[in-house]
């Protein structure tokens, strides 16, 4: 069940009251009697439970889901040669440097 603020703008009375979904809304202050209680707007508190919500929550799984370490970066990339020269893309895979893609 949620827990619901309230408070009196009559006296400044502050209550929190469990209450179901379905309840009516409370209008009576304890405090003074006035027909001046009402429901505060707050931020909500929730948890998020079950598996699926996070990578730790996959233990045991596949090595792509459950991946803790940081990816390692690239030596060098395909398209560069040391010392900043351009050098000559690596062929597609299955091409074995037939065709024109390189």
């Amino acid at each position: 069940m949620p827990i619901y603020a309230y408070r009196c703008t009559a006296c400044g009375h502050a209550k929190d009251v469990l209450q179901k979904i379905a309840d009516p809304v409370l209008t009576t202050c304890p405090a003074c009697g006035a027909e001046t209680f009402q429901k505060q707007l707050t931020a909500a508190g929730f948890q998020l439970k079950g598996s699926g919500w996070y990578a730790t929550d996959f233990k045991g799984g596949s090595a792509a889901a459950a991946s803790s370490e940081p990816a390692k970066p690239a030596e060098a990339k395909s398209g560069e040669a040391k010392g900043g020269e351009a050098a000559a893309p690596a062929p597609a895979a299955g091409c074995g440097g037939s065709c024109a893609c390189h």
